[in-house]
């Protein structure tokens, strides 16, 4: 069984209140949701909040939802936190998906899980996408992801990385993008662990895993998902969603 849950918190410093602005008529913690409920290897969607304007929103359109505590240092914490109270296994898998990206293709979830079907020994996955707006390379709001031959995380940064000393080298850059799963055991460790120094300064909270020695898996997939950082972002997030999924 394979639970994803979905961290929603009411506050941004760019867009309070994200999770509730409408795209096309739905909330977008809805929108989410939804997109979250085609994957054809979820077995359960659960939305995690500490905001009562939140779990009120979830209510109305009949979905499961917890509250949280309101003082977690990040998403992941807050999907550990949920995943106790839902009593989920240790053996169990459980998926991460951020809360402002409604627009995602449900297919990027069963690519995420593939992984652990492979391989017993993974603990943690992410997926990354090849970046085509070359604007998106030196932008710090889009994540960078590099690894190596075996496709395992060696850093994320909000920087261009890797950055060509030479202007012959044209390397491929990719972008990564906020899903996470996680074998519940190593959840709930990861979640103990002190706050990185990295992720500290570039405020990613996978980067807590990498100073720790662990390992992420990172599968590459075809499809984008573009996500809301600011209120300017909707109309895009409309476009793309009548274009795509439309």
């Amino acid at each position: 069984m394979t639970t994803a849950i979905i961290p929603s918190r009411f506050g941004s410093e760019r867009f309070k209140g994200k999770p509730l602005a409408l795209i096309s008529g739905k909330p977008m913690i809805q929108r989410v949701y939804e997109q979250a409920s085609k994957a054809k290897n979820i077995s359960r969607v659960v939305i995690a909040t500490d905001n009562n304007q939140i779990f009120d929103a979830v209510k109305n359109f009949n979905r499961e939802v917890v509250m949280t505590s309101t003082n977690l240092r990040s998403g992941t914490d807050r999907v550990a936190e949920a995943a106790s109270i839902l009593e989920i296994n240790s053996n169990e898998i459980v998926v991460n998906i951020q809360g402002d990206q409604p627009v995602f293709n449900s297919k990027v979830l069963d690519e995420l899980i593939l992984p652990f079907e492979k391989d017993e020994d993974i603990e943690m996955a992410t997926l990354a996408f090849k970046i085509r707006n070359k604007e998106e390379i030196t932008n710090p709001k889009d994540v960078k992801v590099i690894f190596d031959q075996n496709y395992f995380a060696i850093y994320f940064s909000r920087a261009q990385i890797p950055y060509p000393r030479d202007n012959d080298i044209k390397p491929d850059y990719y972008k990564h993008l906020g899903f996470y799963a996680y074998k519940k055991s190593f959840l709930d460790k990861i979640s103990n662990l002190d706050s990185g120094k990295y992720e500290n300064i570039e405020k990613l909270e996978q980067l807590r895993v990498l100073e720790a020695g662990f390992k992420i898996k990172v599968t590459v997939t075809e499809h984008d998902a573009p996500g809301v950082d600011i209120p300017e972002d909707i109309k895009k997030i409309e476009r793309y969603l009548k274009t795509n999924l439309g």
